[in-house]
């Protein structure tokens, strides 16, 4: 009897160093390929947006058309639904008569509802999951899953002592595809809610898809040698070089983290080895972190009192969480960022930290509703370390000053290409414009006395 299995996609969208792929093609005789786009995932929330955005359905359609493309270029198929997997699947195997299920192993509690639904429906079939989230295997740290550190330093130090990343799967040359199985297309955005003004207009940072996430893993390291400097560039705000941007690629799968360890020990090895380098790895080494200590305390971590169940007095002033998102604080710092980041689905890390630390600590706004946000617009966005590095910001980071930080990074040029209003400003006018005569530019929803010093600092730029 002919084996079939289904490889079915989630945020694993490539051929290369896919673990589920790789079995399925070892185990069955014929496979076929799916991937579900889920209604719930653009469901609108309470707060009045969507859970994911048009810029993240796009950049998502992008990935997964690029993943069908190189699929149906070995001989496999990509089905394609407008629906939840337990909706979908169920069907699919009845009609494809599959035996057995392949696909990367889940971890948030949303995720493994889908699964537990699935394997209910289906006691007969055969469900094989693979871990593929984490540079380091969740099975080789030398922590329990329980007893995850609750410091970055604590879980770190030891992991990269002890842990060694497991080496990557090659990518497939041939893929046994279902002979009677047809490719579908990309659902269209009507099927979400979105409108056809906001489909065209949507303009992630970044082009979706395997191809383009190892292009540029390519251009950042050997073809720019650009990640030498990457350590002293990375705080900037504007540009595609400033950082490796493979945040986005990683969020989707469209790239994993042990390829891009590869290139950067190789790189190490025939380039340069530095501060950058040791930097870019410590992030992925982060980014396990966020996901293991997600892992230990689940949905914690999407509570207002966060997994330490800590009270802070937010005032959830609906009109200031409105001129935050739109990017009409009379903060040009923190304005430019979020502009940007409804623009394009992205913004730097200098810009997510200051546009947190001013949500919580000045406009005293519950943390999870910035979170949400960010969940909503973020074309990079993931789930641990997204919620994970709001609940830090909420709970233990220290304030981050915008204003201080605006002239610290001179900021001018970036300010003035997201707002328009400070376009022609020169470079004070366009840090502190509530202290001059600019009516098209909102007015601060308050300017604070600890931010007194940095505004003489900027001041004094005018006389030099």
């Amino acid at each position: 009897m002919i084996k079939r299995g289904l490889v079915w996609f989630k945020n694993d969208l490539r051929l290369h160093d896919n673990e589920a792929l790789s079995k399925a093609l070892l185990e069955c005789d014929e496979l076929l390929f799916c991937y579900c786009v889920d209604p719930l995932h653009f469901k609108k929330l309470d707060l009045g947006f969507k859970k994911a955005d048009i810029n993240r359905l796009k950049f998502l359609e992008q990935s997964v058309n690029d993943l069908k493309q190189h699929l149906e270029g070995l001989g496999g198929h990509l089905i394609i639904f407008d629906e939840s997997a337990t909706s979908a699947i169920p069907d699919l195997i009845k009609k494809f008569e599959l035996t057995d299920i392949y696909a990367e192993e889940e971890y948030a509690s949303e995720e493994l509802n889908v699964i537990t639904d699935l394997k209910d429906q289906l006691p007969a079939i055969n469900f094989h999951y693979f871990w593929g989230k984490t540079l380091y295997h969740k099975n080789d740290i030398p922590f329990q899953i329980e007893s995850i550190p609750l410091t970055s330093k604590a879980y770190r130090i030891p992991a990269a002592q002890e842990s060694e990343p497991r080496k990557t799967f090659e990518t497939p040359e041939k893929l046994k595809g279902c002979k009677d199985a047809i490719s579908t297309k990309f659902p269209s955005y009507k099927n979400y809610g979105f409108k056809k003004k906001e489909y065209d207009e949507a303009a992630p940072f970044l082009e979706g898809g395997e191809t383009l996430a190892l292009e540029r893993l390519q251009y950042y390291t050997f073809k720019s040698e650009l990640l030498t400097g990457y350590r002293w560039s990375r705080n900037r705000s504007e540009g595609l070089d400033y950082s490796s941007k493979l945040s986005p690629y990683l969020a989707l799968g469209c790239i994993s983290p042990r390829t891009i360890f590869e290139f950067v020990k190789e790189y190490e090895q025939l380039i340069k080895k530095n501060q950058s380098t040791w930097w870019l790895i410590f992030e992925l080494v982060w980014r396990d972190y966020f996901t293991f200590k997600e892992m230990r305390f689940g949905d914690q971590i999407f509570k207002t009192t966060g997994y330490k169940n800590k009270d802070i007095a937010f005032e959830n002033d609906p009109e200031k969480f409105k001129k935050w998102c739109a990017g009409t604080t009379g903060i040009p710092f923190i304005d430019a960022h979020m502009r940007q980041l409804n623009k394009t689905g992205y913004m730097s890390n200098r810009g997510r930290v200051n546009c947190a630390s001013y949500f919580v600590h000045d406009l005293k706004i519950d943390w999870t509703w910035g979170a949400a946000y960010f969940e909503s617009k973020l074309i990079d966005y993931d789930l641990s370390s997204n919620w994970m590095n709001w609940h830090m910001q909420a709970f233990e980071i220290y304030y981050t000053n915008p204003v201080h930080q605006s002239n610290k990074y001179n900021s001018q040029d970036y300010i003035r290409k997201w707002i328009a209003e400070l376009s022609d400003k020169n470079n004070v006018e366009v840090l502190i414009p509530w202290e001059f005569d600019i009516p098209d530019y909102p007015k601060p929803i308050e300017i604070y006395q600890k931010w007194t010093r940095a505004i003489n600092l900027i001041k004094k730029l005018e006389k030099e």
